[in-house]
């Protein structure tokens, strides 16, 4: 998928000042989009995205979220200042100006801001497009080499804290709709068929805002509904879909839907597109680990060692890019132990995983992923004790079912590899079973 770049303009033949006409769609399909393709973008007009161009919520985000944008400010038009305003607010340097020569000055402001000029012809068409194409794909290509901007919606392209966070603060710090917040919310103690009933009553998700999307998407992760997440991320607008969250979560139901292939290739597009972060590899890493077990399942011994040195690997760069995050840190170690022999790094890494938990503990907002962080290093570490009282904070912690299921599974892994060495696990497998019935 090429990145997204949105077209703010009018559309048909409108008055241009100067007495001249200028026929927009021409300018349109003969210039603006032949160029954005040539960039190496995906052209999406704002005016087809949606109903007319009409000014609404689910528009803006849309606008906020694409890669990047280009405003004709020909014919002065009021829709297209207005969202080029809030456009530039948050994300200027993606965003390029255009208008067309000798329909009149440019307001003082906008005239500051490099605006890019064509030719019209008498028929309100480019006169020269193959010369102004040019200037906009160079342009274009000059504003993918800049800093990225800082998009409004950082929870789900730019989240500046450890990235797992997004997901767990996400209905806390994003603003919509209260009663479809609220409606979600009961839906997901009652289950998959009860959050389906709530999509089923929102209409055409096309036409309602991020907010509301992104909560239907992660309660569908909350009931384990991996299908329907993976339908409804096919639904969504595409700035939104193709957005970071929704791509690493894309990623894991895929996996947990038994699509591993297609999740490695989502995680990896995710990583070239915004380098190394411990959320997508940390959900990397669970896809080699899942093939890992099932080469096991297979006594395909070879195999599966080549896939745990992968899972080790992804979940190792995982912790690299983020010290703070847990997370992958615990996973890394964690499969380390289950080596023949146990990887000799584990002792060194243990440590280090330890400080990033109890730091983040120690700000006062832990989660439950930080003490089954605490609980796991305490099964490896042998600390029965240390482990009773990590595994009572983290069932107080339990927010969706499949988090203690992930856990047992880990502990599950860890006992299985010890009983092979032949060392007694069989206190590991009492945590074990109370973790399996809070899931």
């Amino acid at each position: 998928m090429n990145p997204l770049c949105f077209v703010l303009m009018p559309f048909g033949r409108k008055p241009a000042g100067a007495g001249l006409t200028v026929d927009f769609d021409a300018v349109y399909a003969d210039l603006i989009a032949p160029a954005i393709e040539a960039a190496g973008l995906e052209p999406l007009r704002a005016d087809q995205e949606l109903t007319g161009g009409i000014i609404h919520k689910p528009m803006f985000e849309r606008l906020i979220l694409s890669d990047y944008a280009i405003a004709d400010l020909t014919a002065a038009n009021a829709n297209v200042f207005y969202e080029l305003g809030l456009r530039h607010a948050v994300r200027p340097a993606s965003t390029l100006l255009l208008y067309a020569e000798g329909t009149g000055q440019l307001p003082f402001d906008v005239a500051l801001l490099r605006a890019l000029p064509y030719k019209l012809g008498a028929d309100g068409k480019p006169a020269d497009p193959a010369a102004a194409r040019q200037a906009i794909v160079a342009r274009l290509r000059e504003a993918r080499e800049l800093p990225t901007d800082s998009p409004v919606f950082q929870l789900v392209e730019g989240f500046p804290d450890i990235q797992r966070l997004k997901t767990d603060v996400f209905r806390d710090r994003v603003k919509y709709r209260e009663e479809v917040k609220a409606k979600l919310a009961a839906a997901r103690k009652q289950g998959a068929a009860a959050v389906k009933a709530v999509e089923a009553s929102l209409g055409d998700v096309g036409d309602q805002e991020a907010g509301v999307l992104i909560d239907l998407f992660l309660s569908y992760r909350a009931v384990k509904a991996w299908q329907d997440m993976i339908a409804l991320a096919a639904r969504m607008p595409p700035p939104l879909a193709r957005s970071v969250m929704v791509q690493e979560q894309l990623g894991l139901a895929l996996n947990r839907d038994g699509r591993g292939d297609e999740a490695e290739a989502v995680l990896l597009a995710v990583l070239d597109k915004q380098g190394p972060s411990s959320e997508t590899y940390g959900v990397l890493g669970r896809v080699y680990k899942d093939r890992w077990e099932a080469a096991l399942a297979a006594d395909e011994r070879f195999l599966a060692e080549g896939l745990l040195d992968k899972a080790i690997d992804a979940y190792l760069k995982g912790f690299e890019a983020d010290w703070r995050d847990a997370y992958p840190g615990v996973n890394a170690v964690t499969l380390m132990e289950l080596k023949d022999p146990p990887d000799p790094r584990r002792e060194g890494l243990i440590p280090v995983v330890a400080y990033a938990v109890e730091r983040r503990i120690a700000a006062g907002k832990p989660d439950y992923w930080d003490y089954a962080t605490l609980l796991e290093l305490a099964v490896l570490s042998g600390r029965k004790p240390d482990a009773s009282a990590a595994l009572g904070k983290a069932l107080a912690a339990v927010r969706e079912k499949w988090e203690p299921e992930t856990t047992a599974r880990n502990l599950r892994l860890i006992r299985e590899a010890r009983e092979r060495r032949g060392e007694n696990a069989t206190w590991v497998s009492e945590v074990e079973a109370v973790l399996k019935k809070r899931a």
